[in-house]
């Protein structure tokens, strides 16, 4: 597997597990890394949350020895803000701080943060400046290629967010309007990757280790990041590595998914601070998406979303093997 250094850190070319709010919390993210993920990013952290140390924010900052290389990732547009939260976040040793640029939500657009910066690039470059001085750790972001498809400015933007300081770029190939409908546009990556010097991360419409490999033809990106397409499908990771190092990859089989998928459930409780009563709530999306692709995985997924302790899981997933 061929080897590259990105700001400072040597991992395998293969594919990292990209931030995805209210999923890739620390059991998604041990889960993915044990199956290849070359690196992690936590949730989104507010950068003002942080500074008044809101309810749960400490438990965002949280990185596990079995997550790493792992980043934590901010959100805000408050240069201040940005500034003295990086000085607080840095008591959890992150492997390095990335800023969002791209969250595409109503409520951070609101708020000025996410990919609402890709509207004011000049606001975006402070905060970077901001974060950079204050770190004794790579600064990177995660943007967008632009707002909507009359104001696509990922070119000028990714420039301008280099020369502010930042040590990689992980660009979505979609603008905000698009959310995560449509198409990514691998092209834009493309000529990114053509005029910074600085790392650059390609994520979009990577699904399957195919995805990968031709995103990286495509794009000359230095790594991937996948983000939904590995909801419910940990072994991308393992398929990707497979693909690339020309070996043949076995798919999990319905016992192995079910396994992986209880498994994920424990971790969830066992990683909670709340009762697993409650915990179990947060674990009904990941049990459902195990599912995806599998027979009679439409009518199972629904009782999912009413699961209320984990001996039910383990009920559900016994009965759903027996239809298989």
């Amino acid at each position: 597997m061929k080897k590259i250094t990105l700001f400072g850190i040597e991992v395998d070319q293969a594919a990292a597990l990209a931030p995805m709010a209210g999923v890739a919390d620390t059991s998604y993210r041990q889960i993915c890394h044990d199956m290849g993920a070359v690196m992690t990013v936590s949730e989104m952290i507010s950068a003002k949350g942080l500074c008044y140390q809101s309810k749960g924010t400490d438990a965002l900052c949280q990185l596990t020895e079995q997550e790493r290389p792992a980043g934590l990732q901010l959100f805000g547009s408050e240069p201040e803000y940005i500034a003295k939260a990086v000085n607080l976040i840095q008591a959890y040793q992150p492997d390095w701080i990335d800023l969002n640029m791209g969250c595409p939500v109503t409520k951070v657009v609101n708020s000025g943060a996410g990919s609402a910066l890709m509207k004011t690039p000049d606001l975006a470059a402070a905060c970077v400046k901001a974060a950079v001085k204050e770190s004794s750790v790579p600064v990177t972001v995660k943007m967008r290629i632009g707002w909507d498809a009359e104001h696509i400015n990922a070119v000028s933007f990714a420039q301008q967010m280099e020369a502010a300081g930042a040590s990689a770029l992980t660009v979505h190939g979609r603008t905000k309007q698009q959310l995560y409908s449509g198409h990514a546009d691998w092209d834009k990556i493309r000529q990114i990757r053509e005029v910074v010097k600085i790392p650059v991360i390609g994520n979009g419409d990577v699904k399957t280790a195919q995805d990968c490999q031709r995103m990286y033809q495509e794009t000359g990106v230095d790594l991937i990041a996948i983000g939904r397409g590995s909801c419910g499908n940990p072994w991308i990771f393992k398929e990707i590595r497979a693909l690339l190092e020309g070996i043949i990859f076995t798919p999990p089989t319905p016992e192995e998914r079910m396994e992986m998928m209880l498994k994920h459930i424990r971790m969830i409780i066992a990683h909670s601070d709340k009762p697993s009563t409650l915990a179990i709530r947060e674990a009904r999306k990941h049990a459902s998406w195990y599912m995806t692709g599998l027979k009679n995985a439409a009518a199972f997924r629904s009782q999912c979303y009413h699961l209320n302790s984990y001996e039910e899981a383990e009920q559900m997933a016994e009965t759903f093997l027996k239809l298989q």
